[in-house]
């Protein structure tokens, strides 16, 4: 087995993570405690006891070896039987990880993997990085290792925060930090929400951005963006959702990543694996963020009238509606793009689909990456929670493009994180912690390097 760790920091990480848990359990057929039932083969009765279904179950033979091929990447084996997502949830307060021990999936979770501390991050890095995230540090470390240790082969980690929290920034920094020291050969990909350009949850939202991203740059390998605003606007023009909530923002974000471990936990045509995110999507060590897009996202009301077939598919990803961060795509080259495919789809479709984009003047690529494309097929069909919003479909696709777009999102942070700077507005928050001003003025320098790069990429031709 090739198992992958995933890490849910922070409010943003621990809710979109149950999300995706909920999704995953649903795609491999699991109820809410953990348990095989809803895969079981039909002829077993319904008043067999749960130990004697497991049995039968395990008897099928290939059946069973197809299910358990990905699935044990993701997913451990319980002394009872059952079994619990190899994860682990992680916040500085008790609030949000409460409502998952005492809600639905609350069996489903191994309890030593639900980690919290009794004092919040209060929406300072410094908090997380430096004073109440470092106190709480080994009670992550050591079932991190246990599980680390229990895995035949672990690929790597996979972290879920946001860029603007305490939590998500500074404990995310610090577990960073700690991981490339233990574990300095495994993979770390990032699932992050990024700061929304005018919509913001927090004054201080770009000082933890631009800490988090100065601090964990020589440490991530593939970070995907994404942001709460451009998921706000997908929810209420294709979804029809009036008042989206996190709840609805989250599980759009769930179906996505869900096509991106689709390979890792179900065998495909084509496969990407953990690795592979990496080896074709990052041109340079720094240029790590690459964004994601997915179609089709459509309500249920209008799935009728859609055409779904993968060309369509194909060329909505690249339409910048269907993108889960808000920049201009006509701005910017592409450098590598990644299709993921799911359900009923054939090379042949995804050639010609591929070939059709190529020929179109607004995708633009740089001129030294003249094949652009990795391509993934998987036949498992997106799976979809019963109160989901967006309809069923036999077919999707997930694209995750590195382009030089994003500088736009950087550019706009950069202002605002000098704006305060400059009058060093809210900095004795963050002094009074442990910082320094001096790492103010660092992360500054980095990200203005990192939006060089980017501008450099984009008018080299």
């Amino acid at each position: 087995m090739r198992e992958v760790i995933s890490l849910h920091l922070g409010q943003a990480g621990v809710q979109v993570g149950t999300t995706c848990w909920e999704l995953y359990s649903l795609e491999h057929g699991l109820d809410t405690a953990g348990d095989l039932l809803n895969c079981l083969p039909n002829k077993v009765e319904e008043n067999e006891s749960l130990n004697t279904r497991r049995k039968n179950y395990h008897e099928y033979g290939d059946g069973v070896k197809k299910f358990t091929d990905g699935f044990a990447s993701f997913f451990q084996e319980m002394s009872s039987g059952n079994y619990s997502p190899m994860a682990m949830l992680v916040d500085l307060e008790p609030t949000v990880i409460d409502e998952v021990r005492t809600g639905k999936f609350r069996k489903l979770y191994n309890p030593s993997n639900l980690v919290t501390g009794t004092e919040d991050a209060a929406n300072n890095f410094g908090r997380g990085a430096y004073t109440v995230g470092r106190r709480m540090l080994d009670h992550v470390l050591d079932p991190l290792r246990k599980m680390a240790e229990s895995c035949e082969k672990l690929q790597g980690f996979m972290l879920y925060h946001s860029f603007g929290g305490g939590t998500g920034s500074g404990f995310n920094a610090l577990l960073n930090e700690n991981l490339s020291c233990e574990y300095p050969k495994k993979s770390k990909l990032g699932i992050a929400i990024f700061p929304s350009p005018t919509m913001s949850t927090a004054v201080v939202e770009p000082y933890n951005a631009v800490l988090n991203t100065h601090a964990t740059l020589e440490h991530t390998d593939c970070v995907f963006l994404a942001d709460n605003e451009a998921m706000y606007n997908i929810c209420q023009t294709r979804l029809d959702i009036d008042s989206p909530t996190y709840c609805n923002l989250n599980r759009l974000l769930a179906q996505t990543v869900s096509s991106i471990t689709a390979s890792l936990r179900f065998k495909g045509t084509l496969n990407a694996d953990f690795t592979d995110f990496q080896t074709n999507l990052v041109p340079y060590p720094r240029i790590h963020f690459p964004l994601m897009s997915y179609a089709p996202i459509v309500s249920s009301k209008r799935v009728n009238h859609e055409t779904l077939c993968i060309t369509d598919l194909t060329n909505q990803c690249f339409d910048s509606q269907n993108r889960l961060v808000r920049c201009e795509n006509e701005s910017g080259r592409y450098m590598a793009c990644c299709l993921l495919y799911r359900g009923d789809v054939t090379p042949k479709d995804v050639n010609a689909a591929i070939a059709q984009i190529k020929n179109k003047r607004n995708v633009k690529f740089v001129s030294w990456s003249p094949t652009g494309f990795k391509v993934g097929i998987n036949n498992k069909v997106p799976a979809n929670v019963p109160e989901a919003d967006m309809a069923s479909v036999q077919k999707a696709v997930c694209m995750l493009c590195n382009t030089t777009a994003i500088k736009e999102a950087w550019m706009a942070l950069n202002v605002k994180y000098n704006l305060m700077l400059e009058k060093k507005a809210f900095i004795h928050w963050y002094t009074g912690e442990g910082m320094s001003e001096q790492e103010f003025l660092d992360a500054m320098d980095d990200l203005l390097t990192l939006e060089q790069d980017y501008e450099m990429l984009s008018t080299e031709e």
